[in-house]
């Protein structure tokens, strides 16, 4: 597990919403909880600190279930693997399936075992990130069942900024479920009461909620995180590019799953022009990466901070041209869209690419969403917890 600099390490009048006890366990006492969370939530720093389950078992919270998203409760998993039901075997908590037959909400018999749903889990940021779709899911759960959720908030490490396009609602999917762009610039908390504001959980329902805000925080900052959110997001650069190189992932071109760098690199075995190489193999958290043990031609960014604070599209284009075009490119199984949020992506690369600069073709691209843009900035204002 790759571990950063703590936030509150980094800045010490930072406090995340699990360090303030006192504002939440007032919220908890006397309930049964359930916690939403993996191997992220921990409280304070990662050589003293300890995880969010441990503290509020040590501050006699009755804790009845957990729920773990995507990764699962340990952030082993690989991308989009199927995390099953278990007990945690340091607490001898049961972990909870967010699957029942047919849905991927939780089952009746698993509400049942719990009053209040507790949160604390780092996400990312971006639009494509599952985390936050966990969470709208058991908001959903929870304002069925007549159950409140507590948000223990963190800090967005992509919160300095808003870009790329909007989601167009037809594209829903479990990569993007709610009408914003790719780097919404707000944390889970914000985000949580925008959807219960906007009315963006299912049927239009209201979740009771409960946000313990950060102290210290603004939308300014780049704040560092504690450990790796996922196995593939392994530090604070491959975070940064993650708006702008997850694309790949709806393409035939790898984007490093199954090296030390995946997100900071792209290439595929027939690229031309390139000088860089590397070879995906099988390994914790990509057990069958895309283009697995052939020697990829590409392109690496790990040298490289052009990609902070923006979505660019520059990379896709630039490994299509250097396809040369080819029709296989997108997979045919529309995951690209999904995860652009928009058709126009995609059919615009391919009758434009060939002969346009993948910088410039990218500008016009960025220049398409702004608009959306500024109007999500404007919805999202009453939402926010932090100056921007």
């Amino acid at each position: 597990m790759s571990a950063f600099v703590s936030c509150a390490g980094g800045a010490p009048s930072l406090k995340l919403g699990d360090e303030r006890p006192d504002v939440y366990l007032p919220l908890l006492e006397g309930r049964r909880v359930a916690l939403l969370s993996n191997h992220t939530g921990i409280v304070g720093n990662v050589e003293g600190g300890k995880h969010i389950l441990d503290a509020l078992l040590e501050q006699n919270v009755n804790v009845t279930a957990i729920f773990s998203p995507e990764h699962g409760f340990r952030g082993t998993a690989d991308a989009g693997e199927h995390v099953s039901s278990g007990v945690d075997e340091a607490t001898g908590v049961p972990i909870l399936s967010l699957y029942s037959p047919g849905s991927y909400r939780p089952s009746a018999e698993s509400m049942d075992k719990f009053d209040v749903l507790v949160v604390d889990i780092q996400d990312v940021g971006t639009r494509f990130y599952t985390y936050y779709i966990t969470m709208k899911r058991l908001m959903e759960a929870c304002a069925d069942s007549g159950k409140g959720v507590v948000i223990l908030d963190r800090p967005n490490p992509n919160g300095f900024f808003v870009d790329g396009p909007v989601l167009d609602m037809s594209l829903k999917s479990g990569v993007g479920a709610i009408p914003i762009p790719v780097a919404h610039g707000m944390t889970l908390g914000e985000l949580a009461l925008m959807m219960n504001g906007e009315r963006w959980l299912q049927d239009s329902l209201v979740c009771k909620l409960d946000v313990v805000a950060c102290e210290g925080y603004t939308h300014s900052m780049k704040t560092p995180i504690l450990v790796a959110p996922s196995p593939n997001l392994k530090d604070i650069q491959a975070i940064y590019a993650y708006p702008s190189t997850c694309y790949f992932e709806g393409t035939i071109v790898s984007l490093g799953r199954g090296t030390d760098v995946p997100f900071k690199v792209y290439g595929h075995p027939d690229m031309q022009d390139c000088d860089f190489t590397f070879t995906p193999r099988s390994v914790p958290g990509a057990k069958n990466p895309p283009c697995l043990d052939l020697e990829c031609h590409g392109v690496d960014l790990t040298g490289t901070d052009e990609y902070v604070g923006k979505v660019d599209f520059k990379y896709v284009i630039d490994a299509y041209k250097k396809l040369g075009c080819r029709e296989d490119f997108f997979l045919r199984n529309g995951f690209f869209d999904l995860l652009a949020g928009q058709r126009s992506i995609r059919e615009t690369i391919i009758a434009e690419a060939p002969s346009s600069p993948a910088g410039e073709l990218a500008a016009r691209l960025a220049a398409l969403w702004q608009d959306d843009v500024q109007a999500f900035t404007a919805l999202r204002r009453p939402y926010l917890l932090y100056e921007e």
